[in-house]
């Protein structure tokens, strides 16, 4: 059953650019089916131009072209699917454990045309042989203690972490400075990104990997 979906914010086609007409497709896709699969909650399709798909689109800018990057927990393709819909020139590769979200996330590959994503469904730590990745992304799968030993084992030497995180990003880095510290990551940041376009900026947690595999 369609849930009324929030009317797409003006910055829209400036954030995805060519990418738009295929982002309006999976956001109706998601509004549809989204709460029907357990992919997103029952108040989410009001508001998921701005708080998820653009949300994840503002990331888009910082993949590296003609890199693999690995979304890791890709649970309904965010930022997955939209990061694939924005860059064509970037291989993604989906990873996910759970079967009827990969399902959607092979449907919905098939729906929208993307030629430039690849379903893997695994556990992260399962799945380093499809690896390694130059960059890798994840959004709403854990915290940083955890998730930096879950996804630094997939990285390139000199790959990137990109994670986008919520308003207590400050926190969980401060928390995560001995797991940095134990897996070799000395260059991090935090980054606010379209805070001018959006009605809240996105969070990033960007990190440089050094001596993986």
């Amino acid at each position: 059953m369609t849930t009324d979906l929030e009317a797409e914010p003006a910055a829209a086609r400036e954030i995805l650019g060519d990418g738009l007409e295929r982002a309006r497709a999976f956001a109706a896709d998601l509004a549809e089916q989204g709460e029907e699969l357990g992919l997103i909650g029952p108040m989410e399709a009001e508001r998921l131009w701005s708080r998820h798909v653009l949300n994840c689109a503002l990331v888009a800018p910082l993949l590296r072209g003609g890199s693999r990057v690995a979304d890791v927990g890709s649970g309904a393709g965010l930022p997955g699917l939209v990061l694939a819909i924005a860059r064509p020139d970037v291989e993604l590769v989906l990873i996910e454990p759970m079967e009827r979200r990969t399902a959607w996330l092979l449907a919905e590959t098939a729906r929208l045309a993307l030629d430039n994503v690849t379903v893997v469904r695994a556990r992260a730590e399962d799945a380093v042989g499809a690896g390694p990745f130059e960059q890798i992304t994840a959004r709403a799968v854990s915290a940083l203690t955890k998730l930096i030993p879950l996804t630094v084992p997939l990285a390139s030497d000199g790959g990137e972490l990109l994670f986008l995180k919520g308003a207590r990003v400050h926190d969980e880095v401060l928390a995560a400075r001995a797991v940095l510290r134990r897996h070799g990551i000395r260059e991090y940041e935090v980054l606010e990104l379209g805070g001018d376009l959006l009605p809240e900026a996105t969070r990033l947690f960007r990190a440089t990997v050094v001596g993986a595999s």
